[in-house]
């Protein structure tokens, strides 16, 4: 199969001072000749049964809600990650409680806004299809902090951006010029809107998100964005009925291997390389998900049996359990105004979650403790070690 009409053309612009560099503009989607997909179909089927096994899961916690939750913060840590922030998932958590995280405090509130773009682009999807002027949106809710404040947040770039490198002249990826940035997205949006196309939905999830990041159509963001619109396929195509899968641990662990089948498309044309590499990723992280949920619901299950079987299971104990369930570092001010218990009886029964091993005090303070909820948090920590 000759692949090379599905290669972009390179355009020569320059930059002030007239030094000049050569940008990229992608072939549109679906790519030509179309996607050999025979050799695709056995990775297709296994990620279609891990996805499945995934969305059953949500059926078989006992609150998805509360597991939701949470992961959605692991993906927002991981994914900020990936673009260099140093935030841990125990820094969001006591930046959400209003406690001094140990990362940079910029950092954190980046791994927030993350948090609202992704919430947001979910409640929106509702009722709204996804779109160019839907993205838009997410983006400004993902900007919306220090760092992101100068990089037009909502508005599709006006000038040139690039990958690796000090100046376009010396990266390893220009994308298209501004001047050809609307002619790309309006492709793109076609695609997103494309019914002709009888494409399996996770090969035109691995197709949009390539092409985005091959667009690359904002200043900033544009890595965070992208690996949220492969959730938000799943989701509006039913492939998940609620959003369990995000693709950020397996992207940060091979991330010269994303690079590079990135980069391998745009030079070779070769996307069902890039197609196996996102079936593969898919797969992984659907199984990694549901031993996740797993061994959650066992480790609620076992906490709950030990505390009643301790001789001093009370209802204020079973009920300060479940509300670390949603809430893994807390304060005893946060639990008292929470549960409606008094600050003793508060303390009393922490210190008997202490003595179960249930919690643990991080403070070693006399007053204005924190408590984590520290079998749990090593649950949904695993892989979120900053990137050295």
């Amino acid at each position: 199969m000759d692949l090379k009409t599905r290669i972009g053309r390179s355009v020569k612009s320059t930059i002030v001072g007239g030094e000049s560099y050569n940008a990229y503009i992608p072939q549109p989607l679906p790519p030509e000749p179309p996607i050999d997909i025979g050799n695709l179909y056995p990775l297709l089927d296994q990620a279609n049964t891990a996805l499945g096994r995934l969305d059953g899961m949500s059926m078989v916690l006992p609150n998805p809600s509360l597991f939701l939750y949470m992961y959605i913060r692991k993906e927002a840590v991981l994914s900020s990650q990936i673009e260099g922030t140093q935030s841990s998932l125990s820094d969001l958590l006591l930046f959400e409680n209003e406690e001094a995280p140990g990362a940079p405090l910029d950092d954190v509130r980046e791994v927030s806004c993350y948090v609202s773009a992704m919430s947001y682009g979910l409640e929106r999807l509702k009722n709204f299809p996804l779109s160019l002027r839907l993205i838009r949106e997410i983006h400004a809710k993902l900007m919306d902090n220090a760092r992101g404040g100068n990089k037009q947040p909502g508005e599709f770039r006006t000038s040139q951006n690039w990958i690796g490198g000090s100046r376009p002249g010396t990266a390893s990826f220009v994308p298209p010029p501004p001047e050809y940035l609307m002619e790309c997205l309006d492709n793109f949006e076609k695609f997103l809107h494309d019914e002709n196309t009888k494409l399996p939905v996770l090969i035109k999830a691995a197709l949009i998100h390539a092409q985005f990041e091959t667009i690359h159509p904002f200043l900033g963001g544009n890595g965070r964005l992208g690996r949220l619109l492969i959730t938000f396929i799943l989701c509006t195509h039913g492939i998940l009925k609620e959003p369990l899968l995000y693709l950020s641990l397996y992207l940060k662990t091979n991330r010269r291997d994303y690079y590079n089948h990135l980069q391998s498309v745009r030079e070779t044309g070769d996307w069902e390389a890039w197609i196996g590499f996102f079936l593969r990723g898919l797969i992984d992280t659907a199984n990694q998900a549901t031993q996740t949920a797993q061994a959650i619901v066992q480790l609620f299950n076992t906490d709950r049996q030990d505390i009643e079987q301790s001789g001093k299971a009370t209802a204020a104990l079973l009920t300060i359990h479940n509300y670390l369930q949603n809430n893994p570092i807390t304060t005893t001010a946060k639990i008292k105004a929470a549960c409606d218990i008094s600050l003793p009886t508060v303390l009393r029964n922490l210190s008997t979650l202490e003595e179960l091993g249930v919690v643990k005090e991080i403070t070693g303070k006399e007053r204005h403790k924190v408590f984590v909820y520290s079998q749990y948090l090593a649950l949904l920590n695993k892989g979120t070690e900053p990137i050295g």
